[in-house]
């Protein structure tokens, strides 16, 4: 099994859900980022998504468009996220990381060898973010072929007849964004979740992760009861850009409130009910 599927099938004999904190690379340098990476599953990060810099990235709110205008600014390129994912394994070779970001850098990079340099590296799925369905063999062949998890989004406006579609192809887990509209500007309901997860499980075995709008410790605690996991990224990024000085450096110990409030997130996650 892949180091995904492996992670959720240890979790359901917990009964637990996952907790899933989010770092956009080299945000807002290098140094930085790698110690929020590394830190992550001590603090009790259960899966890793890393966030690709793009320079038109039209589904993130603007906490994580300024992250990743950051991490440009600091210089990053395609080939410095898989080295970060390359330096985190030599340290760590449990924990799965899923890449999100947008096919243009993807593309400019060769498909094909992304593929295989990013399982090189030891990146275990792929969430990329303005790929439709019906376009998915630009990159699904070349991310099956080198085993890596192809992740899915399915967002509130799925209908029953597109959600198969979707799944056609999807490994890993589903991803639920659970709000219509960018990240990081509201939150899903209790009564919405508890509607849209039970119409998701009748389409796919595949554990399901909630994104989009998880901020909180009790919300994250309700995502990963209703779902199998909970996505928490423009919570941690805001928390990092308030300990950032008048450049845009991060002040000494800005990761290790970063990790802390990850440590709330999983403590509130461990406590609920699967």
């Amino acid at each position: 099994m892949s180091r995904i599927a492996t992670r959720f099938a240890a979790l359901r004999r917990e009964s637990r859900g996952a907790l899933i904190p989010f770092v956009e690379a080299w945000d807002p340098d290098a140094a930085t980022a790698m110690e929020l990476l590394r830190g992550f599953p001590g603090a009790g990060a259960d899966l890793i998504e890393i966030g690709i810099p793009f320079t038109d990235p039209m589904a993130d709110g603007p906490i994580i468009q300024a992250a990743g205008k950051r991490g440009l600014k600091a210089g990053v390129k395609l080939h410095d996220v898989l080295t970060m994912v390359r330096d985190f394994r030599r340290a760590d070779s449990d924990t799965p990381v899923i890449l999100m970001g947008y096919l243009n850098p993807i593309l400019s990079h060769g498909a094909e060898k992304f593929c295989a340099d990013a399982a090189t590296a030891g990146v275990d799925g792929l969430i990329i973010v303005d790929l439709p369905p019906e376009e998915s063999d630009m990159l699904l062949p070349f991310a099956e072929a080198n085993g890596l998890d192809f992740i899915r989004l399915v967002a509130p406006t799925t209908d029953d007849a597109r959600l198969k579609l979707v799944m056609n192809g999807s490994s890993g887990f589903v991803y639920y964004v659970a709000i219509t509209g960018i990240t990081g500007t509201r939150s899903a309901t209790t009564e919405h979740l508890s509607q849209a997860i039970p119409r998701i499980r009748k389409a796919t075995d595949l554990p399901i992760a909630i994104g989009f709008g998880v901020r909180t410790p009790a919300q994250a605690a309700e995502a990963s009861r209703i779902a199998d996991a909970a996505v928490v990224a423009s919570a941690l990024i805001e928390t990092l850009s308030h300990h950032l000085d008048e450049h845009g450096h991060a002040k000494p110990g800005a990761a290790e409130i970063v990790l802390a409030q990850v440590r709330e997130l999983a403590e509130a996650v461990r406590g609920a009910q699967g």
